[in-house]
């Protein structure tokens, strides 16, 4: 197993680090004797007594000995970082296939739909310059565990109700044949959660809530989609909001076909789902019938482009549009926060107390219009208002380079992508090191 083999090397590495100090010991050992041997035989060979100052001047050797044993340990513990994420270090473990890349094989729809956000940032840390292939100088540990990859026969979508089990198992396998996760009880570990509610692993929120983020995971660091900016018990833990997955590829090969500055001739577009007569689930509705509430009162506004069916091109419309209705599904993120940023479209969100991510790189409420999810009724007004006002200088924002940049997850990681503002994040929180605490 590559995990034990890994284990092996990590103990090998230990050793062989011991036995060379162990031999510089015995040389600079050997130096000083041969070294006070000899004077000791100039001594006689002359006998001259030695002067006050002589006798109490201190051997070469011990000084050289001193020295070099100084620098030694002074790089080993205080080298300067190099500067880029203040010098943080990542260790990915290398976990059996069944944890992750067997998903990959059984459905390659784990690559590309809106939660590969767990594979994206998998392979980018694999091919980054943070990443170190010794665990003994990580500063945080990454654990590749795909769970949101078992599709359903039944819709297609994301079942997670094996999540728990299989990050248990994960968890189980490393603390047994490694000592990290222990000494820190999963302090300085990092898992991802890129479905509706985090780490709660349930798609409905009242059940999420009732389970809560798992006990094991509770001291880690978790990279989440979800994120609202008032208490909620799937945020109770060590967290940082990520975006959805949308392939880099599909958002370059729409912006060959439709440049962000040509015609947008549609004012404001939303295709999805929207339920005519939304149905009770355990005393929820899907969106809190904000969709609902949407077709009703603009499906027959010319100026609304509304679809309620699924189409394969539907980016090259989010292209000709000028706002694009980002509406809460059951959580309230949405991968058509991405998709609006990336292609130009001034994102509408609708989504009451949502957190967005990296707040540091996106200036959120430069780019965007929000509405309150009550104040639907007023969204035809609302709009027309921002395109009678300002609307140019919030295109002209939404169209930096830099914004589309931060929400898409290049693979290798470039300078200011969503992998590099993860990792900008976590060298936030590097009081959470083992390694830099016990140096």
């Amino acid at each position: 197993m590559r995990i034990l083999h890994g284990a092996r090397n990590s103990r090998n590495q230990e050793k062989g680090c011991f036995l060379c100090y162990k031999h510089l010991k015995w040389v600079l050992w050997l130096s000083v004797s041969i070294y006070y041997f000899s004077s000791f035989l100039v001594t006689r060979t002359n006998n001259k007594p030695a002067t006050s100052s002589q006798a109490k001047a201190p051997s070469r050797a011990l000084i050289e000995r001193d020295r070099l044993l100084f620098n030694s340990s002074f790089l080993r513990t205080t080298q300067k970082p190099d500067g880029l994420f203040k010098g943080m270090k990542v260790y990915v473990y290398d976990l059996p296939p069944k944890y992750n890349k067997d998903w990959i094989v059984s459905n390659k729809r784990c690559n590309s739909h809106l939660f590969a956000s767990e594979v994206a940032i998998h392979r980018a840390l694999l091919r980054s310059k943070v990443r170190t292939v010794n665990p003994l100088e990580a500063d945080f540990f990454f654990v590749p565990v795909y769970v949101s990859c078992n599709f359903s026969t039944v819709n297609g979508f994301p079942a997670i109700g094996h999540a728990r089990s299989l990050i248990s198992s994960a968890v189980k396998l490393i603390s047994s044949h490694f000592p990290f996760w222990n000494r820190t009880r999963g302090a300085d570990h990092v898992f991802v959660a890129s479905h509706d509610f985090g780490s709660c692993f349930h798609t409905l929120e009242d059940v999420a809530i009732a389970d809560g983020v798992p006990e094991i995971l509770k001291n880690s660091v978790i990279l989440q989609t979800f994120g609202v900016n008032h208490e909620h018990p799937c945020q109770h833990v060590e967290h940082v909001v990520i975006p959805p997955y949308i392939p880099p590829e599909t958002v370059r090969a729409t912006l060959e076909n439709s440049p962000l500055t040509g015609c947008r001739d549609i004012f404001a577009f939303f295709r999805g789902k929207m339920e005519l007569h939304p149905k009770n689930v355990s005393g929820r509705f899907y969106s809190k019938r904000v969709r609902t509430e949407i077709w009703r009162r603009y499906g027959s506004d010319k100026r609304f482009y509304l679809r309620r069916h699924r189409f394969s091109g539907y980016q090259s419309e989010i292209a000709r549009s000028k706002f694009c209705l980002c509406p809460l599904g059951w959580a309230p993120w949405s991968p058509r926060l991405v998709e609006s940023v990336a292609l130009g479209c001034v994102p509408v969100i609708i989504a009451d107390g949502i957190r967005l991510p990296f707040p540091a790189a996106v200036s959120w409420a430069e780019i965007s219009i929000t509405v309150m999810e009550d104040d639907v009724a007023r969204l035809g007004q609302i709009l027309q208002h921002v395109a009678d006002t300002n609307l140019t200088v919030i295109q002209r924002r939404l169209w930096d380079p830099s914004v589309r940049k931060a929400l898409l997850f290049d693979v290798p990681s470039s300078e200011g992508d969503a992998t590099w503002q993860v990792l900008e994040a976590l060298s936030g929180k590097l009081g959470r090191s083992h390694r830099r605490s016990s140096a």
